[in-house]
């Protein structure tokens, strides 16, 4: 085995270059011929006085020899150990490519009758080696089929080598989210996605990884559009009903280049980092619709029209708008009368601070009664607009909330007691100034019940010095501990019942815990890029993969099997593909490729959704 450089031209320019290929000699009836066992490419960069130290670790690795390190061919010394390990590295990956290209299929006996090969094998000398996860990478494979995303990209003009990059982008952001540098050592060294799509990754670059994200995200509205359709009649589904909501995440870094990162309301408290705001909008059933990446320090009502109007092909007819659910931060009035304007139907949470207690009235009705959780709703016409409102309690949301409210309530009365306390301790905090200084920022830090409380610092006749800090609840505090667990919803909806109202109100906890999924499961925050485009194909991967999670939850929530993907990936994490290097009496090794068996719970996921529990099946290389 040897490495031969050849000399060749590109066929459109015929401009001159040199290729790289493995061969070995081989005899051929009287004739000895060169075989190529591997084309290494044009960029093979090994420096060529290392070529026969390569090809005998590569001999090593097919042979399953003992894996040490030897001197050069020739007696020279021994490499120094990072350019050892570096070509140990190569050897490795060289070697499993080469027995891939010369391995042979081994029938399954389970599926039809085959000649047994029984094989006398030294068991002390049985090794495995190249461990590669397959289980997760199986599920997003089978949902790419099922939505047909990597058909949709060759029609979009995407050449192979730019599907499989995509593919592999969008499955490593569902199986191990991070960032595109992440991504692609992960599919090198930890996945065996390559050979689910006989792709060999170690040929495409990183760069090629951040080229083809900003080609997909020029397509977005394209695809969103196909991946619509496609849920839409793969399972039946009704877009009467709209979900729309907004999130934002983080940058590490300024991100000076991207003029939509901007200081913002942080919604996982990152208020200190530039923000970009991403709005989604979801069926009923919490398949995606359209997205849209704004500012950090968008307003949120501001969002919706652009939203909406970009919906109009996922309407179910002209005369049939969807009914459109927005939580309290989006259900300004102008939103809510330009949703009128152009007939929508509308269930908002409402802003209005007057808010009736259901529980005082006689006409009440309990919509929820468990364990757990009663709930309790009040309906109430307008007299003047005829618009329905809908006053509810929930004894969960007010345990909730009053444990909030307590919680500032204890962080707010310590903070006042120290430092009352310090005005008669040396060393303390006294001067009037800094005082009301440290109140304030109390009041700030404890907004939440900051006016709950009527706070008094007492000066000295130069008012040099605070003398006593005297502090009581307001006369309104008790009223505000009875408004929790109350809210209002408003809709335009006068023929559905109290119970169908609620019910379709709770739809706004499935973008809620989408918009969880993509934030903790599918990599989402934080951003690494600096530019406006890498962003934005950043978070459109996310969202990609998202299509194929809620896919895959879809069908398995339907088979009873109510699962995040969180747990389902860690379930499948267990199936591995590897190399079994199995020396046999006759002086040659077999190499072995093959996937653990599915255990019971990889079994549960596999049958429910009508995968094969092992898509490649076994491999021997001789």
């Amino acid at each position: 085995m040897y490495i031969r450089r050849t000399k060749t031209k590109s066929l459109d320019q015929g401009e001159g270059y040199y290729t790289y290929r493995i061969v070995e000699s081989v005899r051929i009836g009287q004739q000895v011929k060169q075989r190529t066992l591997l084309n290494l490419g044009k960029d093979f960069a090994v420096d060529p006085a290392h070529w026969p130290y390569l090809t005998d670790r590569i001999t090593a690795h097919l042979q399953g020899l003992r894996l040490s390190q030897r001197e050069l061919p020739g007696g020279e010394p021994a490499l120094e150990p990072s350019l050892a390990q570096e070509l140990e590295q190569a050897a490795e990956h060289y070697s499993a490519l080469i027995a891939a290209r010369l391995s042979q299929p081994v029938a399954d006996a389970a599926v039809k009758a085959v000649e047994a090969d029984y094989q006398r094998i030294d068991i002390s000398q049985v090794e495995a080696s190249q461990a590669r996860s397959i289980g997760a990478e199986t599920l997003g494979l089978h949902a790419v089929r099922q939505l047909q995303l990597d058909e949709k990209l060759t029609a979009l003009g995407f050449n192979g080598i730019e599907v499989a990059a995509v593919l592999g982008s969008v499955i490593g952001r569902m199986v191990s989210p991070g960032s595109e540098r992440h991504t692609h050592a992960w599919l090198q060294n930890q996945s065996a996605l390559s050979e689910l799509l006989e792709v060999d990754f170690s040929q495409i670059s990183l760069t090629r990884l951040y080229t083809v994200s900003d080609k997909l995200f020029k397509h977005r509205v394209q695809l969103e559009a196909f991946l619509g359709q496609r849920e839409r009649t793969l399972f039946n589904l009704s877009r009467s009903i709209v979900l729309y909501d907004l999130t934002n995440t983080y940058f590490e870094g300024r991100c000076a280049a991207n003029p939509e990162a901007q200081f913002g309301r942080s919604k996982e408290k990152r208020s200190d980092c530039p923000l970009v705001t991403l709005g989604l909008v979801l069926d009923g059933q919490g398949f995606p619709l359209g997205s849209q990446v704004f500012p950090g320090n968008a307003s949120e009502p501001a969002t919706l029209s652009q939203m909406l109007e970009g919906l109009r092909h996922f309407d179910p007819s002209p005369e049939t708008p969807p009914l459109i659910i927005l939580d309290a931060g989006l259900a300004s009035e102008d939103n809510i009368a330009w949703l009128i304007e152009r007939e929508y139907a509308y269930l908002v949470v409402s802003r209005e601070r007057k808010r009736e207690d259901p529980r005082e009235q006689a006409d009440a009705l309990l919509v929820r009664d468990t364990a757990r959780n009663q709930v309790t709703v009040y309906r109430e016409i307008d007299p003047v607009s005829g618009e329905t409102r809908l006053y509810c309690h929930s004894a969960l949301k007010e345990k909730k909330e009053q444990g909030i409210r307590n919680r500032f309530h204890q962080r707010m009365e310590a903070g006042l007691a120290a430092l009352a306390a310090g005005l008669d301790k040396k060393g303390a905090i006294k001067r009037y100034d800094k005082v009301l200084e440290r109140v304030g920022r109390l009041r700030e830090k404890n907004a939440r019940v900051a006016q709950d409380y009527r706070i008094e610092v007492v000066a000295d006749a130069d008012k040099h010095h605070a003398i006593r800090l005297d502090w009581q609840y307001a006369p309104d505090s008790a009223q505000k501990d009875r408004q929790c667990g109350l809210y209002c919803l408003r809709t335009n909806l006068s023929d559905w019942d109290e119970t169908r109202l609620w019910e379709t109100y709770l739809m706004l906890t499935e973008i809620e815990a989408t918009f969880r999924s993509l934030k903790t499961e599918l990599g989402l925050r934080p951003v690494f890029h600096q530019k406006k485009e890498r962003v934005n194909a950043h978070l459109f991967i996310s969202l990609l993969a998202y299509h194929l999670v809620h896919t895959l939850r879809h069908q398995l929530k339907e088979k009873g099997i109510q699962l995040s993907w969180e747990s389902i990936r860690t379930i499948m994490a267990t199936q591995q593909r590897l190399t079994l290097m199995l020396p046999t009496d006759a002086n040659t090794t077999i190499l072995l490729r093959t996937t653990t068996r599915p255990e019971a719970l990889h079994k549960q996921l596999y049958q429910a959704l009508n995968i094969k529990p092992d898509p490649i099946g076994k491999r021997k290389t001789i």
